[in-house]
């Protein structure tokens, strides 16, 4: 680190949440060319922070090295070398609170959640139904209340790179009430590579061997889950056309590299402020009459709860219309 003002930046999980805030990081250096930023995270979110100027990443092991309380002291010891002018905290974990108390800065700023408007978004009666502030501008709050400018432009990332003629898929989501049916979404990709279009479909490991399966429909269909590692995976979504997901990783994954996304929602909504950096209200497909939505602020939904078709009303047609309209543009 050189002379300049120093900041460490704290947020360990989980990727979509990571992948947030990178547009913010980019926009605030950029506005505050007289800081660094040390980024604290896991190192598998390593490659999300590749070539931003004035910043350093530094990996949390909170498998081994820095593994429990002992840990974190010891976490904390490495990064007091530093001699921080602040901390921005953008996870406001127990994790995070510990390393605040223990490393001594000059000025401290944490996230705040929104927890009380999030629960009236979700909430069965006298539900608020409207729009609360989106995660990068409460990402944002964190710089601005240690005394820094910075004015979000909310615009995907200028892409330089020429598009393949392909569209993305992610079909998959870490809960069952975000996830487009199965069936339904392989007929999308079916159709679209019946009409030229070649068509990837992003997953983890564990899904790989769903996907290999749709590949047999079509030549045009190719399965790239768990063969690429992060990096390689950011590559490949900048070539694309655009990116269908749930409301998922691969969406803001998407946003970092300046590609569209048309974004399928089930039970939960964008008002909660998760929509990908840049993207647009015009290119979510969601249920608006289904008035109880949302349900749930990440996904997961209580085992008491009534088991709902979030999807009922979205056709394969309609999707198809959606994405079709865009390739256009």
């Amino acid at each position: 680190m050189s002379g300049k003002k120093t900041i460490l930046v704290m947020r360990f999980s989980a990727l979509g949440d990571v992948a947030m805030t990178v547009p913010v990081i980019r926009e605030f250096l950029e506005q505050n060319p007289d800081v660094e930023i040390l980024y604290l995270s896991r190192r598998k979110f390593k490659p999300l922070f590749e070539n931003i100027p004035n910043l350093s990443f530094y990996t949390a092991d909170f498998d081994n090295e820095h593994k429990g309380l002992g840990g974190l002291f010891k976490l904390a010891k490495e990064l007091k070398s530093y001699d921080f002018d602040a901390i921005a905290d953008l996870h406001n974990v127990l994790r995070t609170k510990i390393l605040r108390q223990i490393i001594s800065s000059k000025k401290k700023a944490s996230l705040n959640k929104g927890r009380k408007e999030r629960k009236a978004l979700i909430r069965t009666e006298n539900k608020i139904r409207k729009p609360i502030k989106p995660m990068p501008e409460r990402y944002a709050d964190v710089f601005r209340n240690l005394g820094f400018v910075l004015d979000l432009s909310n615009r995907l990332t200028e892409n330089p790179a020429e598009k393949e003629n392909a569209v993305g898929i992610a079909p998959f989501a870490m809960y069952e009430g975000k996830m487009y049916p199965l069936d339904k979404i392989r007929s999308v990709a079916l159709k679209l590579a019946e009409n030229g279009t070649q068509v990837y479909l992003f997953g983890g490991k564990n899904e790989s061997a769903e996907l290999e399966s749709w590949e047999k429909l079509n030549r045009n269909i190719k399965s790239v889950a768990g063969k690429f590692d992060l990096q390689e995976e950011l590559e490949m979504i900048q070539n694309l056309k655009l990116m269908v997901s749930m409301d998922s990783a691969n969406m803001h994954l998407a946003s970092l590299v300046g590609t569209r996304v048309i974004s399928i929602w089930g039970n939960t909504h964008p008002f909660m402020g998760f929509l990908g950096y840049g993207q647009s209200m015009d290119d979510v497909i969601q249920d608006e009459n289904m008035k109880e939505r949302p349900t749930s602020v990440f996904g997961k939904e209580s085992k008491k709860a009534e088991k709902k078709d979030y999807f009922k009303t979205i056709s394969v047609e309609t999707i198809l219309e959606k994405i079709e309209s865009a390739m256009k543009e």
